[in-house]
């Protein structure tokens, strides 16, 4: 009997501790996001305009607030505050060096894919 609770107490536990870090995943793809546009020292296209890299995570941040009851996850936080302008419709481009303009939607999603890929070889230490 104290075998089979000990056993369910760590089950429970773990359950917990898996739901804690997935409730905390979201919040810490879109700061890498962040993080990742701001250091990337690319241009951002908006609207047939160039921001910096700077400009660019000032407007995803300001645009992230504005959408934030609508964001549930990085995706949705692409989808919404990095696709294109609310105003025009216009897709937004990133021109990084030496290489093609690319929407920002797939330049984000695939450093998100590569970001997931890479903690998910980290150990959990939780």
């Amino acid at each position: 009997m104290v075998k089979s609770l000990s056993t369910l107490l760590t089950i429970i536990s773990l359950s917990i501790s898996s739901i804690l870090a997935q409730a905390d995943t979201p919040i810490n793809e879109i700061n890498h996001l962040m993080e990742f546009v701001s250091a990337s020292e690319c241009t951002f296209i908006r609207n047939d305009s160039e921001h910096t890299s700077q400009e660019a995570v000032e407007h995803m941040e300001k645009k992230y607030k504005y959408f934030s009851n609508k964001i549930d996850s990085a995706e949705d936080f692409i989808r919404l505050s990095a696709t294109k302008s609310t105003f025009s419709g216009k897709l937004y481009h990133i021109q990084c060096a030496d290489k093609p303009k690319e929407e920002s939607q797939r330049w984000l999603l695939n450093e998100l894919a590569r970001y997931r890929e890479t903690t998910q070889l980290r150990p959990n230490t939780n």
